[in-house]
């Protein structure tokens, strides 16, 4: 419950609301696996949980990526280097990105739900050769919006990874996709028998994003799912976040789609 302290690094400004922060691991080192998430608490204003946006392969830092939304991510956003900052974890289950080896693999994102999936790309590409084709298909609402964007660049210029973008809606200038993150599902020419997908975004782009790959043959159990909401302690402790049967923090944030496709039409959960 007591959260250690982490001197900020390194602010980078990503959108007009969303920073990333670099912090400095005390003891000079923090392991954590792709899908997981800290608790990451602003001095005298309180605690959020945050996935973790790093490359897990590196552990001389911690990578956090914080959209200002409320007052605790307002005052996270706002840390310069030199502050300090408490961070509890790391916690949850991660993408099961081993279970994907030998097959495809699709990454679907939306949003800052890119941020909890950029583990998993640093992950298959430093060990690209135990992977088939690989997708990151990513939407936003509009084209100053996507997360990463050099990233993204750097990414879509690899001969070992196919990029799709789309926006919401765009003015002149933008010469990609329009439309919404499911469309590019049918136009990645992925296998689904071999096909583990990860998805995370707005919960309303995961439905719509798991049924779509469910439609074009993969099997529900091999759609992965991120649910992070309400968590507060961290080990399912409080109750805060649970979910149906679960507990977010504890049986999650990652879930196989078949064990929460059912849950997420409950408009009471």
């Amino acid at each position: 419950m007591e959260p250690s302290w982490f001197p900020v690094r390194e602010v980078r400004q990503e959108l007009a609301d969303t920073v990333t922060l670099e912090l400095e691991p005390p003891g000079g080192a923090f392991s954590f696996l792709p899908g997981q998430f800290t608790m990451l608490y602003a001095f005298g204003v309180g605690e959020i949980p945050l996935s973790i946006t790093g490359d897990p392969h590196d552990s001389g830092s911690l990578i956090q990526t914080i959209r200002g939304v409320g007052a605790v991510s307002e005052a996270l956003t706002a840390l310069r280097p030199g502050d300090r900052v408490g961070v509890r974890g790391p916690f949850g289950k991660p993408w099961p990105v081993d279970a994907a080896r030998g097959g495809d693999v699709v990454i679907v994102a939306g949003g800052i739900g890119l941020a909890p999936l950029r583990p998993v790309v640093y992950d298959i590409l430093t060990r690209r050769d135990e992977f088939g084709r690989v997708f990151v298909l990513y939407g936003a609402r509009a084209p100053d919006e996507l997360l990463f964007s050099d990233q993204l660049r750097g990414w879509r210029s690899r001969f070992d990874l196919e990029v799709m973008l789309t926006v919401d809606g765009a003015e002149h200038g933008w010469h990609g996709s329009v439309g919404v993150v499911p469309k590019l599902i049918k136009r990645a020419d992925f296998d689904p028998e071999t096909t583990t997908a990860f998805v995370c975004g707005p919960e309303v782009m995961i439905r719509f994003s798991a049924t779509g790959l469910v439609k074009e043959g993969v099997v529900p159990t091999s759609i992965h799912v991120s649910m992070e909401r309400n968590m507060q302690c961290g080990f399912g402790i409080c109750g805060h976040c649970q979910f149906g049967p679960t507990f977010v923090c504890r049986d999650g944030p990652v879930y196989p789609w078949n064990e929460v496709r059912d849950l997420m039409l409950i408009k009471e959960i």
